[in-house]
């Protein structure tokens, strides 16, 4: 095992919490949900779907899921893409923005 395969996997351990992973679960699944179930009304609470938000949107639904699932890539490089770290940041703050919008 290479050393940046090790320190990767050391520090993805101590996101290895089950509430934590269930928290996960229901940001990305509320997040999808919201964007498919009227897209419109979310795109306005959060500011609209610009060239930024939108892909970041995406990559932390989909980033949230898989560490909410338990999934665990492989490789070293799909973990750090995958992390969690910058995910759940990204997506509670765009969930924030749909629950608080600006007046």
């Amino acid at each position: 095992m290479s050393k940046v395969n090790h320190w990767v996997k050391g520090s993805h351990l101590l996101l290895d919490n089950g509430l934590l992973r269930l928290v996960s679960m229901v940001l990305s699944l509320s997040a999808a949900g919201l964007v498919i179930w009227e897209p419109t009304l979310f795109a306005q609470a959060i500011g609209g779907f610009g060239p930024v938000i939108s892909p970041a949107l995406i990559w932390a639904t989909c980033t949230a899921m898989i560490y909410g699932v338990g999934f665990v890539p492989r490789r070293w490089y799909w973990q750090v893409f995958f992390t969690p770290y910058l995910a759940l940041p990204i997506l509670s703050y765009i969930m924030w923005l749909r629950l608080f919008p600006s007046v």
